[in-house]
């Protein structure tokens, strides 16, 4: 049994508030009340006072890469770094090699997943190969454990898969998640067309490339009723399009990354290859209109698109080098800082945007903290100032590292296992 006792718990699935205890017994929550004391003498005591707790955070948006790029990160390092950064729930990506469009690969990710200390979930490819011609066996792939569907990596052009794939979802009652950039308008991926580009001597990547898939993915959902995620926004017009969808159906949802609201194409000038991303950093306009989104919950969703890449990779030219960070262990940090010190949100607000709403998306039984609920759950010191440095992740391709950031995870409890102690 593990009991924790004296923290300041939010839990925003119930809106309960307050200093509260939890007892946990094998991996459930078996009470939360006020003065609670362990009974038993292999009771584990806790004592968070002057801390928060929370439930554990929930990313459905991540790369573990794998298999086949796994000098990158793999399965268990992924884990181990989402731990450290407070997430006990994780959905992995499907553009790994072979890519998660059958049921052995599948089966091979959700067997790896089972080995970490965590809960690692998977969404499988909406096309064969993630090459845009083929649907995947969807309902297959379902039935054997995949969460979701994205081909998040490539964009899908062809509109009729699409719409065939919605359709399918719909029947499934799943998620679908879409990278919105059309390759055909881009001349250089991960920087944006602007000063960013001009700095470069390149022709970077320009905003239609998302507006354009944005416009045309919310107009199918809304006919064919899909639960669609826009994937890490970053541009104005395309929040702008995600509002209005939301007038029309409920089913829409878009998620915004911690770099896209906290940067702009100015670090990319300044971090070169570690601030080069998909879809890139925009203007201050777009980082202030994604700030706006997450206020007024257009935007309900914070994922990090954790991309561990090597350093080597990342030391090529800015044309050569792939796109991505890293961002399990820093994503609440830079929340507290850059969304609640603002002004911008209440600490309630971003764990919902962090747990309890992504969890509802995908359907799956985490993101809150009560009675005969899953004993998942972070400890955070929110005044902590720290400064990272060092990464559990096997990669370190991140502008973050050297800043000082607010808010720190103590302890990360899951299944009802410190799964990670500072």
């Amino acid at each position: 049994m593990l009991l924790i006792q004296n923290g300041y718990i939010i839990d925003p699935q119930s809106g309960r508030e307050g200093y509260y205890d939890i007892l946990i017994d094998g991996e459930k929550i078996v009470q939360i009340g006020t003065g609670l004391t362990g009974s038993h003498a292999d009771c584990e005591v806790i004592d968070a006072k002057g801390m928060l707790v929370a439930p554990g955070l929930v990313d459905v948006h991540v790369h573990f890469r794998e298999p086949g790029f796994t000098h990158k990160e793999d399965i268990s390092t992924g884990a181990a770094a989402a731990a450290k950064g407070g997430f006990t729930t994780v959905v992995l990506m499907a553009n790994t090699k072979p890519a998660v469009d059958n049921a052995e690969t599948l089966e091979y990710v959700i067997t790896r997943g089972r080995e970490t200390d965590i809960h690692v979930t998977t969404c499988a490819n909406v096309t064969m190969g993630m090459q845009g011609k083929e649907l995947t066996p969807m309902r297959e792939l379902a039935a054997q454990g995949a969460v979701g569907f994205t081909d998040d990596g490539i964009p899908i052009l062809d509109g009729e898969m699409v719409r065939q794939a919605m359709l399918q979802a719909v029947e499934l009652d799943m998620p679908i998640s879409f990278h919105e950039e059309d390759a055909r308008l881009i001349g250089n991926n991960g920087i944006n067309k602007g000063k960013a580009s001009e700095h470069f001597g390149i022709e970077g990547s320009p905003r239609e490339a998302e507006i354009s898939l944005v416009e045309r993915d919310l107009e199918l959902a809304i006919e064919t009723g899909a639960c669609i995620n826009v994937q890490h926004i970053s541009s104005k017009e395309a929040v702008d399009l995600v509002r209005q969808a939301k007038r029309k159906s409920a089913k829409v949802h878009a998620e915004a990354t911690p770099h896209h609201f906290t940067l702009t194409e100015e670090a990319a000038i300044q971090y070169g290859t570690l601030a080069k991303m998909n879809p890139p950093l925009r203007e201050e306009a777009d980082r202030q209109a994604i700030i706006a989104g997450l206020v007024d919950g257009t935007i309900d969703i914070i994922a990090t698109d954790h991309a561990p890449h090597t350093a080597e990779e990342k030391a090529k030219p800015i044309t050569e080098a792939p796109s991505g960070i890293t961002g399990l262990e820093t994503a609440l940090s830079l929340g507290i800082t850059k969304l609640v010190q603002e002004g911008h949100l209440t600490i309630k607000q971003l764990l919902e945007k962090m747990s309890t709403n992504p969890a509802r998306m995908y359907h799956l039984d985490a993101g809150y903290l009560a009675e005969g609920g899953p004993a998942d759950l972070i400890v955070v010191d929110t005044q902590a100032t720290f400064i990272p440095r060092e990464y559990a992740s096997k990669a370190t391709n991140t502008p973050f590292t050297g800043w000082e950031l607010t808010g720190e995870v103590v302890k990360t409890i899951c299944a009802g296992k410190v799964v990670y102690q500072k």
